[in-house]
């Protein structure tokens, strides 16, 4: 199983805009991600679609990892980023696509 996602990244502006995080962790994974209607797998799999059609490549990373420990496989995210490259655009997935391949790797 993958490792757990760390708030390594959110600590790091706790400091400088406090309310930003709070917020994230009381309302985006406080509440959004703990919504039954979808599982964190379904969750998962619609953030990093997302992040790799709107370029959001320092997002993406921490999602990816995130999506590994909620249950998706490595080649269920390949296959999401060749999709999305169809209707998010090239750069985007080949981006995603190296981004992807830093996370497995880290990952084993």
């Amino acid at each position: 199983m993958a490792k757990a996602p760390t708030t390594a990244s959110r600590d790091r502006v706790r400091e400088t805009v406090p309310k930003l995080i709070d917020v994230t962790e009381k309302v985006l994974f406080g509440d959004i991600w703990e919504r039954p209607q979808l599982s964190k797998r379904d969750r998962s799999l619609i953030t990093c679609a997302v992040l790799v059609a709107t370029y959001r490549p320092e997002q993406l990373k921490g999602h990816l990892t995130r999506a590994l420990f909620n249950g998706l496989s490595k080649e269920e995210l390949s296959e999401l980023i060749t999709h999305v490259a169809f209707y998010g655009g090239w750069p985007c997935a080949m981006t995603a696509a190296n981004i992807a391949r830093e996370v497995f790797e880290a990952e084993g």
